[in-house]
């Protein structure tokens, strides 16, 4: 598929902005929840930086991406942002993440929290992170397993400068014409339940980022505070990483 020009995608962007918010408002009043207490994260991966700003300029200020690089090349070029690494994370690019106000959703390992935590404490920042969790034992999915998330999370936040706010989780893909909230619906409310657990030992583990753009109402009645959507918003992805010279 031919990405469409960020121009066109643009047009587009005020009444897809409107409708997810509408879906989050009236997933949320099904739950008994306030809309408020939902953060939408909009994923921008292979889109440009003109789109990404077009997105903060209608409300959406909080934006995600899968790579580290993107998000490097992205985050001068867009203003009034507040960013989020979604995507897996090497120890060798925790340099290019820490001290640079970006929200870590796939801290998977002790040996990442110590990377953070060291280069954090270099820095002279508190590096704030969410422990990611493969609720479904999906191979083809980041994240620890879940009899080892209150390992980790103890781990993590006994780590200098880290600070572990939440978990993390992306379900295994549904099966072909499944519906994605009906089998998402109960890795959510996994992760909500871990998350519950811990809070009584650790009352700042408060947030759970999960739902995108097919599965986003399973995971706000399942209590998500984050919801990270990309297609909703911004059409089909790209072929590959956005770069600057391409």
């Amino acid at each position: 598929m031919i990405p469409r020009p960020a121009d066109d995608l643009a047009d587009d962007l005020a009444p897809a902005v409107a409708a997810v918010r509408r879906r989050i408002a009236d997933a949320a009043r099904l739950a008994g929840r306030s809309p408020s207490d939902i953060v939408l994260i909009g994923i921008t991966k292979t889109h440009p930086p003109e789109l990404a700003q077009r997105a903060v300029d209608a409300g959406v200020t909080d934006l995600g991406e899968n790579r580290v690089q993107e998000l490097l090349a992205k985050r001068p070029l867009v203003e009034g942002a507040r960013w989020h690494l979604v995507g897996p994370l090497q120890r060798n690019k925790v340099r290019d993440v820490v001290g640079r106000h970006v929200l870590v959703h796939s801290l998977d390992r002790g040996s990442l929290a110590e990377a953070l935590s060291r280069r954090a404490e270099r820095e002279g920042v508190v590096q704030r992170v969410l422990v990611q969790v493969n609720v479904g034992d999906d191979p083809a999915k980041s994240g620890c397993d879940v009899d080892e998330t209150a390992e980790l999370v103890a781990y993590a936040r006994g780590l200098p400068n880290l600070a572990v706010e939440g978990l993390m989780t992306i379900p295994p893909m549904p099966p072909d014409g499944a519906d994605a909230n009906v089998v998402g619906r109960p890795h959510f409310a996994t992760l909500r339940e871990q998350r519950d657990q811990l809070r009584e030992r650790f009352p700042e583990v408060v947030h759970l980022s999960m739902g995108m753009s097919a599965d986003l109402e399973a995971a706000v009645a399942e209590g998500a505070t984050m919801v990270r959507l990309g297609t909703a918003l911004f059409g089909p992805r790209g072929r590959g990483p956005w770069r600057k010279d391409a």
